[in-house]
């Protein structure tokens, strides 16, 4: 049996050469063979063992006696020995649920410290068949039926994934190896035990006696599936991780289902930091705001929240709304350069002498005439945010529109606009972005020296022609 699990040790790649690892060891069967087995197995990679326990404080008496216990094996084996302790019951709630937490939040400040690299735990093949039941019975998806992951982004591990308990507690009692019982693993309050104890025997019995095998099948299919989606969409998702991701609506609404799902979790999760709580129809909610002719729509979510504006579809961690942002007002030199504010953006003018003014002049529509604009003074010069009613006539245009109805025209999504940058002249509008020169002052082929307008964005020139 230690050489499957070596095998399996191998295949998932738990371990470097040399790493500290923890053994999680509760004093039950499961951990204690556990640790028994890696004590073994150690020497194939160099391992150095310590043998990690937090007493929760659920069972009282019984729960101090098991620290106890383990902390004898640790000394048994001469290994270090990390305890922690919680008062489980003091916080109310889920006492399933808080104890797992609180063992995640202990095993997370061990290696966050670095005094362990890895952190092996004792699941097994039963363990990880009640998981992928429950989370069926749940309404899981495929992310959920993946179960107990052998190998975690968090570093831990679980060797024992492929064999059974029975056969664990055979192994020790062979070896007169004890173990401690917990009792409240027979209290049937408990979802998971009555699912242990009650649910998939009759399973078993009525339907599949190798029910635990296809179920764990199911599992490592669905972690297949993850791991292929994962590499898929690590290639096309471009968001940085301080950027709020944007879909286009178009494009999620012409994926295959599969796809467009996958991409939307993906979104939501980065968007949140996780994907508690959002189920089926949440993503189904936001495919239907992409598919929607309509080009605008909210959504509220749990943990998140959901703007459609034209094309785009852009999800932000609740409490973070997609509204406007506080506007700006800075000051311009000529020649000079200013950085928007909150943005990697920067707007710089610079002035531009025509050696030959008879030579043929191509207009850019962000190329002033510096003479119009100079020809005041005192001249004031301004780079804000748009403010609503703002209007002027970009260049190429026959009449004065306001810049709203240029964004409704131009498809510019709402969270785009609060900070969109405009300069101003004496207070009236000289050049807005994308829009750019105002025709009044827009440089021509006779034009001697030119004022021109440069936004770049992290080194890239977003100039216009």
């Amino acid at each position: 049996m230690l050489d499957r699990i070596a095998e399996f040790i191998a295949r998932h790649a738990m371990f470097e050469i040399g790493q500290h690892v923890g053994v999680a060891v509760s004093g039950g069967a499961d951990s204690v063979f556990l640790l028994h087995a890696l004590h073994e197995l150690a020497p194939r990679w160099n391992l150095k063992l310590s043998v990690v326990h937090l007493e929760h404080g659920i069972r009282g008496a019984a729960s101090l006696a098991d620290a106890g216990f383990v902390r004898g094996l640790a000394a048994q084996f001469a290994l270090p020995f990390h305890l922690g302790s919680v008062n489980i019951p003091a916080a109310g709630g889920n006492l399933e649920q808080a104890a797992r937490n609180a063992r995640l939040d202990f095993f997370g400040q061990l290696m966050g410290a670095q005094t362990l690299d890895r952190i092996a735990t004792g699941h097994t093949l039963n363990d990880q068949a009640e998981t992928v039941l429950y989370r069926i019975l749940r309404g899981a998806g495929l992310t959920g039926i993946a179960g107990i992951l052998p190998v975690t982004a968090q570093g831990m591990v679980r060797p024992l994934l492929e064999v059974r308990r029975s056969e664990i507690e055979t192994w020790l009692r062979e070896r007169a190896i004890e173990w401690r019982d917990d009792q409240t693993n027979q209290d049937l309050a408990y979802a998971r035990n009555r699912l242990r104890h009650e649910i998939l025997p009759l399973l078993r019995q009525t339907f599949n006696p190798g029910l635990d095998q296809a179920l764990c099948h199911l599992a490592t299919l669905a972690q297949d599936e993850e791991r292929y989606w994962k590499a898929e969409l690590d290639d096309e998702l471009p968001w940085p991780s301080e950027c709020r991701p944007v879909l286009s609506a178009s494009e999620l609404a012409s994926l295959l289902p599969a796809k467009a799902r996958r991409l939307v979790r993906r979104a939501v999760e980065h968007a949140k930091g996780d994907l508690r709580q959002i189920d089926f129809d949440h993503i189904e909610r936001i495919l239907d705001l992409a598919r929607s002719t309509q080009g605008h729509g909210r959504l509220q979510l749990p943990g998140v929240e959901v703007l459609r504006s034209f094309e785009w579809i852009r999800l932000t961690p609740a409490g973070c709304p997609n509204g406007p942002k506080p506007a700006f007002s800075l000051p311009l030199q000529v020649p000079g350069s200013v950085e928007l504010p909150g943005s990697s953006a920067r707007i710089t003018l610079q002035l531009l002498e025509k050696p030959d003014r008879r030579e043929a002049y191509a207009t850019v529509v962000n190329d002033l005439d510096w003479q119009r604009v100079s020809c005041r003074v005192p001249y004031r010069l301004e780079l804000r945010a748009w403010r609503p009613g703002d209007q002027y006539r970009p260049v190429g245009q026959s009449k004065q529109d306001k810049v709203k109805v240029l964004f409704q025209e131009a498809r510019v999504p709402l969270w785009e606009r609060a900070n969109w940058p405009i300069i101003t002249y004496n207070g009236i509008i000289l050049w807005a972005r994308r829009f750019g020169a105002a025709a009044e002052f827009a440089a021509n082929p006779d034009t001697p020296v030119v004022l021109r307008v440069d936004e770049s964005v992290s080194g890239l020139s977003n100039q216009s022609d």
